[in-house]
C-alpha cells in the first residue's frame, strides 16, 4: 500500500512539474532568421507567428519569390528552435522515466 501512495505523490508532483512547464512554454518566444538575416519570423512556444521582419532591400517586384521562401525558411527556423527548446524542457522533467520511445506529450 505504501508504494502506490509513494507513486501517487510523484504522479501528483509530476503533474505539477509539467503544468508549470506548459505554462513556461506557452510564454516562450523564439526567432529564426533565413536569407542572412533578411528574413526574421519570431514564434510563440505553440508554434504561432507573433511576429515577421523583412529587409527592405527585399521589396523588389522581381524578388517576390525568394521573398516567399525566406519566410518559410526564416518561420520552419523558428518552430524548430521551438521544438528543440520543449524537447529539452521534457527530458529534463522525465528524467528517469520509462518512457517508451517515439512517446509524444501532448502538446
Amino acid at each position: 500500500m505504501r508504494d502506490i501512495m509513494g507513486m501517487m505523490g510523484k504522479v501528483k508532483e509530476m503533474q505539477a512539474k509539467m503544468e508549470k512547464m506548459q505554462a513556461d512554454i506557452a510564454t516562450l518566444e523564439v526567432e529564426g532568421t533565413s536569407g542572412g538575416g533578411l528574413v526574421t519570423v519570431r514564434l510563440n512556444g505553440k508554434g504561432d507567428m507573433l511576429g515577421l521582419k523583412i529587409d527592405p532591400s527585399l521589396f523588389k517586384e522581381d524578388d517576390v519569390e525568394i521573398l516567399e521562401d525566406l519566410i518559410v525558411a526564416a518561420h520552419k527556423a523558428a518552430k524548430e528552435r521551438a521544438e528543440a527548446i520543449t524537447a529539452e524542457k521534457t527530458k529534463e522533467l522525465t528524467a528517469g522515466l520509462p518512457i517508451p520511445p517515439g512517446f509524444k506529450m501532448p502538446f
